[in-house]
């Protein structure tokens, strides 16, 4: 038998990785409306032709470009008064270091594909988290969309809007007050 070393990567994958990059920093920067396929290529240095033979449109690109794993921490196992506080950290690691994420956001607030997008996100990762660690995994789609609110609106305001209290606040004073209001949404008894 003989053994064939790891196979380089493809020309195309490398050009799609190409593609996908400047699709993100495009649609961050400029929008999903504003941000052309031509301007794209160009930040990609290739032809937009090959934009459209790798997604076909548009619509595509932003879905592949927005495709987004929260990588969400498990919290099965940790003591369900720390579930907050794990949430609202790990989304503020998340804000502060993939620009993607914000750029979701900011065409999310702008667009209909953008909202659709980070809708479907929000539900497909957060939603088996609140079922995982709420009192009724029935009502885990209405918890997780709560969680949603107070996490997004922080995002939103400190990391796009910049609105300066929040933008001003540390990270433990940010954990400080929105976790307990996420400990709740998840884990106390419905009103």
């Amino acid at each position: 038998m003989t053994e064939h070393a790891p196979s380089a990567p493809r020309r195309s994958d490398a050009t799609r990785a190409a593609i996908l990059e400047a699709a993100r920093e495009r649609f961050a920067a400029d929008g999903y409306e504003r941000a052309t396929i031509r301007a794209i290529a160009r930040d990609a240095r290739i032809d937009p032709s090959m934009v459209m033979r790798y997604y076909g449109s548009k619509e595509g690109l932003f879905a592949a470009a927005s495709a987004i794993d929260l990588r969400l921490p498990g919290l099965g196992a940790l003591p369900g008064k720390h579930v907050g506080a794990v949430l609202v950290e790990h989304f503020l690691d998340r804000w502060e270091q993939d620009d993607v994420l914000t750029g979701l956001l900011r065409v999310g607030v702008t667009n209909e594909a953008g909202a659709e997008r980070m809708r479907a996100v929000f539900a497909e990762q957060l939603g088996p988290v609140a079922a995982g660690v709420c009192p009724d995994p029935a009502d885990a789609p209405r918890r997780a969309a709560l969680v949603s609110s107070q996490i997004l609106g922080m995002a939103l305001a400190r990391y796009v809007l910049r609105i300066e209290p929040a933008v001003a606040m540390s990270r433990e004073e940010v954990v400080a007050w929105l976790a307990p209001t996420v400990q709740r949404y998840l884990t106390a008894g419905k009103p």
